[in-house]
């Protein structure tokens, strides 16, 4: 079997999210990463928690299938051994503090003239110049500064995502970009610098709320699980106190739930609500509407009726009915991985393809691939002692 990414090797200075999300999407698809670790402690999202099996969950989640070389790289040795990588590598990945690379001589100018084939993907907070450079940049600032925060919570208080937003946002930009620089390489034989802003990448994705607030015009009000513009699109509690989110798209399906769901066909052509920007306006009479015809039935009762009438709806689940959701579980999307501390479940990478397997093997111990890279480089017994006794690796 074939993966799209066989015989492409990454080498990546990463931590945290951002980088190693971008470099397993890389690994999911077949190429070899190199994750380069501080000796000792390694990556210090490893330290984040110890919730999965005494392990950190966000590490566990976003470095499969990677090796481990630990390497000091302020010493001269350590970086002898980078630099051996990098001249055979495909791709260099790092999200290190604002121009670490740059005066560690690991700029794509630099590195170009030793592999012109190179390719080079910076992350950071705010990209190469411009006055924020320099600026540090974490998830919840980012969130920020794109202005997600001022759209997202309820009127009172604003909320992050629960996610790492924005640190997701970069490194799927930074993935795709690297798929499309080793597409140009193909054409050209030459790499690419890439340049990936977590700011640009979160801002767009406010595309929505930006142009919503176009010229000037009012923002998104914050509406908590609701929608800000279309409504009813949001949760709604039902008499049994469980909670059913639905959404409304059009007037077709407006009036389907006046009569199917509600019961209540009038309401259909009621002046207050028979547009959407009218529901909108009138939200709070239409939800004491919803609530009191709601009160009498159960979530699965109004659940079975938004189905009848081909109403979108949705059940709101915690991370234990995620674990347990019957659609990934019909559709196998759970497999097993090997972690230092035993095997967990991981999510397969969205995208099921017919031609392949994504690539599904173990998160690595700290170093645990070294002495074996170090081979490979030709480097000898007594080498490796020698980078070992001055903790170089």
């Amino acid at each position: 079997m074939t993966r799209p990414l066989d015989g492409i090797t990454v080498v990546s200075l990463e931590h945290a999210v951002a980088a190693p999300f971008c470099t397993r999407q890389l690994a999911d698809l077949g190429a070899r990463v190199i994750k380069v670790e501080r000796p000792g402690t390694g990556d210090f999202a490893r330290a984040y928690d110890t919730r999965v099996l005494g392990q950190s969950s966000h590490f566990v989640w976003i470095n499969r299938s990677k090796e481990s070389l630990t390497l000091d790289l302020k010493q001269p040795g350590a970086m002898a051994v980078l630099g051996e990588l990098l001249d055979q590598a495909d791709v260099l990945v790092q999200n290190l503090a604002p121009g670490a690379a740059a005066r560690m001589g690991l700029s794509y100018e630099a590195l170009q003239q030793r592999n012109p084939r190179l390719v080079v993907c910076d992350i950071s907070g705010y990209g190469d110049d411009g006055p924020y450079r320099d600026k540090k940049a974490y998830d919840l600032l980012i969130q920020s500064e794109a202005g997600l925060l001022s759209i997202t919570g309820t009127p009172e208080e604003p909320s992050k995502a629960g996610n790492s937003a924005a640190d997701i946002a970069a490194g799927m930009y930074a993935f795709t970009s690297i798929l499309s620089a080793l597409m140009l390489r193909q054409r050209t034989g030459e790499g690419s610098h890439i340049d990936v802003s977590m700011l640009e990448s979160l801002t767009e994705w406010m595309g929505y709320p930006l142009y919503y607030a176009f010229e000037g015009a009012p923002p998104p009000p914050r509406t908590a699980a609701s929608h800000a513009s279309i409504y009813p699109y949001g949760p709604f509690q039902a008499g049994d106190g469980g909670t059913v989110m639905l959404g409304l798209q059009n007037e077709r399906e407006w009036k389907a739930f006046c009569d199917l769901v509600l019961r209540q066909p009038e309401l259909a052509t009621d002046p207050r609500f028979d547009a959407n920007a009218r529901r909108n306006e009138n939200r709070a009479e239409l939800k004491a509407l919803i609530l009191q015809a709601f009160a009498g039935l159960s979530a699965q009762d109004v659940i079975d009726r938004l189905d009848e009438a081909q109403i979108a709806n949705a059940r709101m689940n915690d991370m234990a009915g995620v674990w347990a959701h019957p659609q990934l579980q019909a559709r196998e999307r759970w497999q097993t991985v090997g972690t230092p501390a035993g095997p967990v479940p991981a999510l397969l990478p969205p995208g099921r393809s017919n031609r392949f397997a994504p690539r599904m093997d173990p998160v690595p111990a700290v170093g645990e691939h070294t002495e074996a890279i170090l081979r490979e480089l030709g480097r000898s017994a007594a080498d490796i002692a020698a980078l070992r006794a001055a903790s170089a690796i």
